[in-house]
């Protein structure tokens, strides 16, 4: 596989470097990473993308002070169509959130106003901002994983770089059904740090053999690449071998800074029909 994180934009970014904290705000720490970049290597055209969605981040750690210098506090969801040209890098979206605790705001609308047109203008595309109140955020509370779960599937594995080759189907059966597993694990592209999700993989078409999808998941586990590229990855290996009828993909995954990121891809919607939260979340 192309190594690609020595490209100029990632070189660039502040992950696994020595970063100084910004006191005010700040819009210039945004550091947007081209989604053309994994594409190339999994082989997507991006003036014709096999694929809709959105990516979903929740911001945990949102602060600010109002026009009397008193501290206010919010959980963010920010929501990025997955048709944007640029993601986000995590470590500056973080920092970016940081040069808010000092700062003054005429109020909780001006915050989430100068937050959508800072990250619609460094994703080049327009970016969903909602904020909630800590006692709100019970509109998003833990919930079960849809589907079958298959993670006690007793099977061996010794594999741990991405492999689609690892994908087998189950006879000739067409079905619909969705599935779930908690054992997805990658890794920071930049740091190497661990990412771990939850993901459900929903489909229409021929089926696959559960054990197999079981240890392709897994095969991720010493895998460098950023959450997005992972999912779209794994949306593009199903595809590929498999020619669904229709495809959804959507990993959780858990937080890390303050916030979590989680991708949904699919063949038929770009808005996400899950509401979930796991409890790792």
């Amino acid at each position: 596989m192309t190594d690609y994180s020595n490209a100029p934009e990632l070189k660039a970014s502040a992950l696994g470097k020595t970063t100084q904290y910004a006191s005010q705000y700040d819009a210039s720490l945004l550091h947007p990473i081209a989604r053309k970049l994994n594409r190339d290597q999994i082989s997507v055209d991006e003036s014709a993308l096999p694929f809709k969605g959105e990516d979903t981040w929740t911001g945990y750690e949102l602060s600010w002070l109002n026009k009397k210098g008193k501290p206010q506090v919010a959980v963010a969801s920010f929501v990025f169509p997955c048709q944007s040209t640029h993601i986000i890098e995590s470590k500056s979206f973080k920092l970016y959130l940081n040069s808010f605790n000092q700062s003054h705001f005429e109020s909780e609308e001006a915050v989430r106003e100068i937050l959508q047109k800072d990250l619609s203008q460094a994703a080049n595309t327009q970016v969903n901002v909602t904020l909630y109140k800590p006692n709100d955020f019970a509109c998003l509370p833990f919930t079960d994983m849809p589907g079958l779960c298959i993670d006690e599937l007793d099977i061996e594995v010794d594999v741990y770089s991405p492999q689609d080759n690892l994908l087998k189907g189950k006879g000739q059966d067409q079905v619909s059904e969705t599935l779930h597993s908690h054992l997805l694990k990658s890794n920071c592209l930049i740091t190497s740090q661990p990412d771990w999700a939850s993901i459900v993989i929903s489909y229409t078409g021929r089926q696959v053999c559960h054990d197999s999808l079981l240890r392709y998941l897994i095969s991720f586990r010493s895998h460098n690449e950023f959450h997005e590229q992972c999912v779209e990855r794994i949306y593009c290996d199903l595809m590929n071998t498999f020619g669904f009828e229709k495809l959804e993909v959507y990993a959780r995954y858990t937080r890390r800074g303050g916030l979590d990121i989680n991708p949904y891809r699919s063949s038929e919607q770009n808005k996400t029909p899950y509401a979930i939260r796991t409890n790792r979340q």
